[in-house]
């Protein structure tokens, strides 16, 4: 076998492997690359809810400043009230650069909790925290926006609990998701990252 068919059977190996190399990194690229389209717009969307207050809020109110949102209810045992007194930490964290900041805290249980036991709630923790409800079904209207879930389960008593999603979300000040917001952290740090978002 001369040198220069050698030199050929080995360039064929050579660059099947490197054309290999070569599409795995466009696969990679397309994969790993932040999504611009629409998977981060497909989180989210209008709303119109009552605060605790009792006044008609929307989606607008929120605009300008980015915010986070927790779907939960009051009744709820540990994971509730420990995310809240977590977000309350963080927000205490932002110092007057924060103060226009907000988080919302949307049942997911309407039939109890009206605006009334929101306030009565939520005064236990940072007065930024708004609390939101409405009728059943724009409460759920906002649930399925948000790619949330929530589902009644009944107890033994008559009553019932809730299971709900516990994913606290970051919205931009348009009112878009850009991603699921990190709690398990110091506060001052997961404050400078609210800031950041700012």
């Amino acid at each position: 076998m001369s040198r220069s068919e050698r030199l050929r059977r080995l360039a064929i190996p050579l660059v099947a492997f490197t054309l290999g190399l070569v599409v795995l990194g466009i696969a990679a690229v397309l994969t790993l690359a932040p999504s611009s389209g629409p998977a981060a717009s497909a989180v989210g969307g209008p709303f119109t809810l009552v605060d605790q207050d009792g006044r008609t809020v929307s989606e607008r109110d929120f605009a300008g400043k980015p915010h986070l949102v927790f779907f939960g209810f009051t009744h709820c045992p540990d994971v509730c009230p420990t995310t809240l007194f977590q977000i309350s930490e963080i927000l205490g964290q932002t110092g007057e650069r924060g103060r226009p900041l907000r988080a919302l805290f949307v049942t997911v249980d309407p039939e109890r909790d009206t605006p009334a036991v929101l306030k009565s709630y939520l005064s236990s923790f940072d007065d930024r925290i708004v609390g939101l409800t409405g009728s059943p079904e724009s409460v759920q209207a906002v649930e399925k926006a948000y790619k949330a879930y929530a589902r009644k389960v009944p107890l033994k008593d008559g009553d019932y609990t809730m299971e709900h999603t516990a994913v606290v979300y970051l919205m931009d000040g348009q009112g878009r998701f850009v991603r699921p917001f990190k709690l398990d952290r110091p506060p001052a740090d997961a404050a400078k990252d609210l800031l950041r978002a700012s």
